[in-house]
């Protein structure tokens, strides 16, 4: 459990986050994780850079609702200040807090707490010895580092852990979480670290988290991309719907346009899918370019927007249900999203 938040097993797959905000600025980062818990964000993770930072987590977790998780490296003491102002999660490397009494006082205050360890390992993070015997941070390295940092909490009689090996190749990233998930059950982070901007990083955690979600392999996820952290949320929520895993919030369907095309259907769609971004009713929303064919396009759709020459219409379930002057179908459709949305609700 990270806080009321379970993760492992038949749990949902939860879906997490990380601020870019100054923890220390309690104000700004609490009104960025209200905007990520908007989007869909369950467990957020909070940078903690000093011991001012590690005490912000005591007021920033007393006004929000979603579990938060401490960033740690290096220093054993802001792991153990982050507990003691109420982290209900810590991310860590073992092997670099400075040696075995340093990590036992880490764990100490994690029992105390009944905080759980994520053990975050990282191609840039492998041991020495273990590059040397490797060549190069390859998947069995990640392994390697992985589960003799997890041995090093075990042997302190702890085992509330969850494991991470980030690499920003997306092949090595798969190869990677297959092999460890041959050899442990403790829950599986996944993530493709440094993946990129809104594009290139969609497409490669696409991929790489994909094909471990579809295997079956992996129990919490971020997409880590160099946008807003709420552009994540959305990303996360739409690859778990691809595969049938998780279906949160309304399904936009749009077509790419073609020479039929004439409204400003890219304008609409933008519109739209911005709406619905904080709704959680599992609609199939349509937005089409061409009031001939877009109805039977998306026949399957709840509630569909097709645009024309100076009129529009709006259509349920393939059918024609309202013909809208242009100017005012955006507007109009939403107001009947709305009735939708509370309909489905009731």
């Amino acid at each position: 459990m990270v806080g009321n938040v379970p993760v492992g097993g038949d749990a949902p797959i939860a879906v997490q986050s990380m601020t870019n905000t100054d923890t220390r600025d309690v104000e700004t980062t609490v009104a960025q994780i209200e905007r990520l818990a908007a989007a869909g964000c369950e467990i957020i993770r909070v940078a903690v850079l000093d011991l001012d930072a590690a005490k912000a987590i005591r007021e920033i977790r007393d006004r929000i609702t979603m579990p938060v998780i401490a960033d740690i490296h290096f220093d054993h003491r802001l792991a153990v200040a982050a507990m003691e102002n109420g982290a209900q999660g810590i991310r860590i490397n073992p092997g670099n807090l400075g040696g075995e009494d340093k990590l036992v006082s880490v764990v100490a205050a994690a029992k105390s707490h009944q905080v759980p360890i994520r053990v975050g390992v990282n191609s840039g993070s492998v041991e020495k010895d273990i590059l040397k015997k490797h060549g190069h941070p390859t998947p069995a390295a990640l392994v390697e580092s992985a589960l003799r940092n997890v041995a090093l909490l075990e042997e302190l009689d702890f085992r509330e852990i969850k494991i991470s090996l980030k690499s920003s190749d997306a092949l090595a990233t798969i190869d990677s979480y297959r092999l460890l998930s041959q050899q442990c059950d403790y829950p599986l982070h996944l993530g493709v670290t440094e993946a990129g901007g809104l594009i290139a990083g969609t497409v490669k955690s696409s991929v790489a988290l994909g094909m471990l979600l579809y295997e079956g392999i992996g129990d919490t996820m971020r997409i880590s991309l160099t946008r807003a952290p709420e552009e994540e949320i959305r990303v996360c929520y739409e690859l778990l719907r691809s595969l049938h895993i998780r279906m949160r919030g309304p399904e936009l369907i749009s077509c790419p346009t073609c020479g039929r095309c004439q409204v400003n259907l890219f304008g609409i769609a933008e519109e739209v899918e911005r709406y619905i971004q904080t709704m959680t009713v599992p609609l199939k929303i349509a937005v089409m370019g061409c009031v001939v064919n877009g109805p039977g396009e998306a026949r399957e759709a709840d509630l569909g927007i097709a645009g024309g020459n100076g009129v529009g219409i709006i259509f349920k379930k393939g059918k024609l249900y309202k013909k809208v002057p242009e100017a005012e179908l955006l507007a109009v459709f939403i107001e009947e999203l709305d009735k939708m949305a509370a309909q489905f609700e009731k």
